[in-house]
């Protein structure tokens, strides 16, 4: 591998130069966008839902707020599921190809989240609700596991080297798409009357997931292989247990990689998910408000994750990742502030700002992940790399509504959180360029 180029398009040992054309980038970034964009569809839904949906009909309290932490800690769970995803998706990914594992990742989570809409709640069926509730978001966690590093994987090595920086920024444009499409679907559910909302509105939007699946399947399945997977499969240079191999001898890149993506994960959830639970039942705000919010921050992010992929080819991208980080950590308290006002403008302008910043970082993870890993096992130590992350960030909302109890309602220690996650990407992004000589020697084993 010591001959691949910045673009992961040539492999020493492959015998030269990957060539594909931009409209093959094109096409394969695309399919990579839309199969994502429905990922976070189905798996931002149960973040929405946890916060406005399954506290009351899942795991019903007398109290507001364990129901809430028991809530979050069902959404967390996906979370922790996503290493196994990683480990498994990752494994495959670098064994039998990227696209077979994409087509199985976007099946198995559009199923599971039409799954969730159709499932009883606590007060039909008892305890069995929250289990089986608890059980379909495992299963979605391991297919999220193996989708995102697959999809960021697939659309890197079919890019030009000069252009890596837009074409690895596409998938990540899945997640304000899926956001504006599980946020736009509960909003309009959301104007139903209470009693049809808690009935029947609500599992609409999980529903939609069948449909949906049926044109992302379409879409994975006209994109092509990896032409250097392809080349690395003739010449049989994939590793035997690359996840093995990551673990031992890329271990320092994995955390590096791990701490660039928190804040694009960790954060993001904080400003979104526990947001919307903190302005609705600490401030007493209206659900469309901060389900509005979270909207006008999606439809911004877009924007933001496009230009970071310019930036990033510019730049380099372990640059933009450290100004998106310290930029995050000064606006936390000022965020926060403007949401405790409960002035609908200046809550969104609150979410948005906050939401844009931390998008800057998360536009060039991709691009960053991939510098860190050789092509052999590059599908393992990015999802291992970004799974690492989402390990933590699945836990943010939680760890934010417990700081929200022992601050006493107020704001300040969910925004100290921030700011940790945010320096925390800053520092790993700052020493990420270290390791990106060592692909090198790591894919020879010298």
């Amino acid at each position: 591998m010591a001959g691949e180029t910045a673009g992961g398009q040539t492999s020493g040992h492959a015998g030269g130069r990957v060539t594909v054309t931009d409209a093959e980038a094109r096409k394969v970034a695309f399919g990579a966008f839309v199969g994502t964009a429905l990922e976070w569809y189905d798996f931002f839904l149960y973040g929405t839902a946890a916060a406005l949906v399954f506290n009351r009909l899942y795991f019903a309290t007398d109290d507001v707020l364990v129901s809430t932490l028991a809530a979050f800690a069902s959404f967390a769970v996906g979370f922790a599921a996503r290493p196994l995803g990683a480990v498994i998706f990752g494994h495959l990914g670098d064994r039998i190809g990227r696209k077979r594992c994409l087509i199985i990742t976007v099946t198995m989570i559009g199923i599971v989240t039409g799954l969730i809409g159709l499932l009883p709640d606590f007060a039909a069926i008892g305890i069995a609700a929250p289990l089986l509730l608890t059980l379909l978001r495992l299963l979605q966690g391991v297919a999220v596991g193996g989708e995102w590093g697959g999809a960021v994987t697939l659309a890197v090595e079919h890019a030009p080297p000069e252009r890596r920086g837009r074409y690895a920024a596409m998938p990540q444009i899945g997640s304000p798409v899926g956001t504006l499409l599980s946020s736009g679907a509960f909003l309009a559910v959301a104007q139903l009357p209470p009693e049809s909302f808690d009935a029947w509105g609500w599992r609409i939007p999980f529903l939609a997931a069948f449909p949906l699946l049926g044109i992302a399947v379409w879409l994975r399945r006209r994109v092509e292989e990896s032409p250097l997977f392809e080349r690395m499969l003739a010449q049989d240079e994939r590793s035997s247990s690359p996840v093995r191999e990551v673990l031992r001898r890329a271990w320092p890149q994995l955390l590096v990689g791990a701490g660039t993506t928190l804040l694009g994960v960790g954060g993001f959830y904080l400003i979104t998910t526990f947001v919307i639970s903190y302005g609705t039942s600490q401030l007493g705000l209206p659900r469309s408000l901060m389900l509005g919010a979270t909207l006008v921050a999606a439809a911004i992010e877009i924007g933001v994750l496009i230009l970071g992929g310019r930036l990033a080819e510019r730049y380099g991208a372990w640059r933009v990742t450290v100004a998106g980080g310290i930029a995050s950590a000064l606006m936390a308290f000022p965020a926060f502030w403007l949401i405790d006002t409960g002035a609908a403008a200046a809550v969104i302008i609150g979410v948005t700002v906050a939401t844009a910043l931390l998008s800057i970082p998360y536009a060039v993870s991709g691009a960053l992940l991939t510098e860190l890993f050789p092509p052999h096992l590059r599908y393992s130590g990015v999802a291992l790399s970004a799974n690492l992350a989402g390990v933590v960030s699945g836990f943010v909302p939680l760890v934010a509504t417990a700081l929200l109890a022992v601050g006493a309602g107020t704001s300040t220690l969910p925004a100290l959180l921030l700011v940790g996650i945010a320096l925390v990407t800053t520092a790993s992004g700052a020493v990420a360029p270290r390791f990106f000589a060592e692909r090198d020697r790591v894919a020879t084993g010298d």
